[in-house]
Order: structure tokens, then C-alpha cells, then sequence
């Protein structure tokens, strides 16, 4: 008699979904925050973004040529990364400083771990990171939308985040990103469609971005803002960005549930130290990277226990 058990490995659960599918959703999500940075920082945002796709695709295609290993480029993921990280530029930065993170992205943070699903954190957010230590002159010298399409007309100035602190600020010009800031956390409406359609299509969940901008927003309350300042808190600086493109990522985020609640509470938990306890007005990027270090810690602590397993003495 035929058997008709079948018994295999995990997962038993199974997609059809390819890695190159996945990071072409993600390069649709982020369309409108490229538009939008054209529109509001002139042509050369998109110059900027162009620098570091082909600077990061270059340095994954030349790195595993010369070890001679597979070349992964066709999966899309070193484009997603050098759209990530321009997004997390000023409009203003030298080209070569972009290359320059695109290196620490790419070959350091990514290939010299074992590549894509090897990382210990997101690329573009330690490339960010080095370049606003290395460069911190030229990462905060951030250009502001001139009123034409032309181009920029200031500099260094304070951002949103630095604002709230003394004024009021409408919500619009924050939706619509008529501020400074960089490329990608200036319009947040377009954040949020990118968002939006990455939920519709599955590639990822919302609870890591609803959680840490939920803790992000209460905590906010609970230091004495009020929900109109708490709001803004959420809408300007890299909260958006991040929680929608960059903690969500597959590979340095927690895959069970209870991980993720636990995984956006502590982003946002450190995104509020750092934002009103320190002396930074941001810290979406080292909340993300302190979280991406105790990923691994957080998938043990909430691993849940197989049906009929015992329990461990």
C-alpha cells in the first residue's frame, strides 16, 4: 500500500516568493520617496542615488570576482541597499563620500560575513553610521527644498527633529516634505505608500513598524509631549524610514511573533533615549543597529516550544 505520510525537514510552510521578487517589491516601495527627494532636492538626489546603486552593485559584482564566487547581483539586494542608504543622505554630500559608504555597506558589512542572510545588521544603516562619524560636517549639512525645482537654498540648518524642541510645527509641510533633511526622511505621505503596498503584497508585516512607532509615540507622551508633538515625532527624522525599509529587514530581524513586539519596543524604547535623554537629536539608526546585534538573543528567548516537546530543565 502506498504511504500517504509524507515526512520532511522545516519549513513545511512553503512561498513561491524569490529573493529577486522580494527586493524588486521593495525598489516599487521606495519609487515615491525617490520622486519625492527629485521634486523637493533638484536632479542631483537622483544622482546621488544612481552614485551608490552603481557603487554598491559594483563592489558585490568585483568582490566575489576576485574570490570567485557566485555573483550574486541578479537578486536585486545590493540595489536595494544603495537605494537605502542614498535615501539616508543629504542631497549635498560629496559623491565619493557615497561610494565611500557604499564599501562599508556592501563589502564589509555584507560580504565579508558570508553575504546576503549572513549580515549581522543592515548594510545601508551601518553605512550611514560610518559616514556621520567620519563625515559628520558634510552628513548634517542638509539641503532644504528652494521653493523651484531647481535646486537648494540652505544649508546646516535645523532639522524638524531639532525644531520640535522649540516651536510648533504643521504636519503638512512634514507629509509633503517641504523641510530639510535627508533624501528619504523628508516626505513621509510617500513613506507611507511605500509602506502601505509592501503590507498589500506581503513582503513584510506591520508589527515591527506599528510596535516601535506605537512605543515611539506613547513614550513620547509619557516624557510630557503632547500628541500633536508626539505625531511630529513620528513624521520627521528617520522613524518612517526606518521602521518601514530597515527594521523590517529579513535577515536582521526577529522571525517569531512575540520577537517582533519585543524587537519594535526596544527600537523604540532606544529611539526615545536617544532623542531626549542624549544630547543627538536623532537615533533611528543606532537603535536599529544595537537591535540588529540582539536579533539572534531575541529569536532564542522567544523561540516557541515545538507541540508535545518538553520543556527545558
Amino acid at each position: 500500500m502506498e504511504n500517504k505520510i509524507m515526512v520532511s525537514s522545516a519549513p513545511h510552510v512553503r512561498d513561491t516568493s524569490s529573493t529577486q521578487q522580494i527586493m524588486r517589491d521593495v525598489v516599487i516601495a521606495l519609487v515615491p520617496a525617490m520622486l519625492a527627494s527629485a521634486i523637493i532636492f533638484g536632479v542631483r538626489a537622483l544622482i546621488l542615488i544612481a552614485v551608490t546603486v552603481v557603487a554598491c552593485v559594483a563592489f558585490e559584482y568585483l568582490y566575489c570576482k576576485i574570490l570567485k564566487k557566485p555573483v550574486p547581483v541578479g537578486d536585486f539586494s545590493a540595489v536595494v541597499t544603495g537605494v537605502l542608504l542614498a535615501l539616508n543622505l543629504p542631497s549635498t554630500l560629496p559623491f565619493w563620500m557615497a561610494v565611500v559608504g557604499a564599501f562599508v555597506s556592501i563589502v564589509i558589512v555584507k560580504q565579508l560575513f558570508g553575504g546576503l542572510g549572513h549580515n549581522f545588521a543592515n548594510p545601508a544603516i551601518v553605512g550611514r553610521i560610518v559616514l556621520g562619524l567620519s563625515f559628520t560636517a558634510q552628513m548634517t549639512s542638509y539641503g532644504f527644498p528652494a521653493g523651484n525645482p531647481s535646486g537648494v537654498d540652505a544649508l546646516a540648518s535645523a532639522t524638524p527633529l531639532v525644531a520640535t524642541r522649540s516651536a510648533d510645527l504643521p504636519l503638512l509641510p512634514l507629509l509633503l516634505g517641504q523641510h530639510g533633511g535627508v533624501l528619504g526622511e523628508t516626505c513621509a505621505l510617500a513613506l507611507i505608500l511605500g509602506g502601505l503596498y509592501l503590507v498589500f503584497r506581503k513582503v513584510i508585516s506591520p508589527t515591527i513598524p506599528c510596535m516601535y512607532l506605537g512605543t515611539l509615540f506613547v513614550l513620547s507622551m509619557l516624557g510630557g509631549l503632547t500628541a500633536y508633538d508626539a505625531l511630529v515625532q513620528l513624521l520627521s527624522g528617520g522613524a518612517l524610514l526606518g521602521a518601514i525599509f530597515m527594521a523590517t529587514d529579513y535577515v536582521t530581524s526577529p522571525y517569531t511573533f512575540t520577537g517582533k513586539l519585543v524587537f519594535g519596543f526596544g527600537l523604540g524604547l532606544i529611539t526615545w533615549a536617544i532623542r531626549f535623554l542624549g544630547t543627538a537629536a536623532e537615533g533611528v539608526s543606532y537603535a536599529i543597529l544595537l537591535m540588529n546585534i540582539l536579533t539572534p538573543y531575541i529569536n532564542d528567548w522567544t523561540l516557541q516550544k515545538p507541540l508535545g516537546g518538553a520543556k527545558k530543565k
